[in-house]
């Protein structure tokens, strides 16, 4: 079964992937953050409007995800990524390194840099944890 990203059932698949990510739990064990990532609408895809997907990532854990459906209204997370659908694409499919797009701004970030880049083997792990979910997009 494939979940369609960017929905409530793809995160969750998601979380469950990064709790089964033995490389991850020992790359973040001293790790914590949690997350806003924003997916913006472009020619690429369907979408109509942004979706913003929740992460709480604690010690090497994802302690919760889901989608957020109106982000002001909801708490404020110490870190916001944002990028339109085809950036986020390349990076669920692994094509696209998140520390690179960071860097060269593809991925808009909100937060403290320096704490991503002190942990860029957890980033990194936390991506291939994208690639185990079995993700159908929702393409133009």
């Amino acid at each position: 079964m494939a979940y369609v990203f960017p929905s409530e059932e793809w995160v969750k698949a998601l979380k469950d992937a990064i709790n089964n990510n033995e490389a991850y739990r020992s790359a973040a064990k001293t790790w914590e953050g949690d997350f806003y990532f924003v997916i913006e609408p472009d020619s690429a895809t369907t979408l109509e409007k942004p979706v913003t997907l929740y992460m709480d990532l604690w010690h090497g854990e994802c302690r919760d995800a889901y989608v957020v459906e109106d982000p002001a209204a909801h708490k404020q997370p110490e870190f916001i990524i944002s990028a339109p659908y085809s950036v986020w694409k390349q990076v669920v499919t692994g094509k696209m390194d998140p520390i690179q797009a960071l860097m060269t701004r593809k991925l808009k970030l909100k937060g403290n840099l320096m704490k991503i880049m002190r942990a860029v083997k957890a980033a990194n792990e936390l991506v291939r944890s994208t690639t185990m979910v079995p993700t159908e997009f929702p393409d133009a």
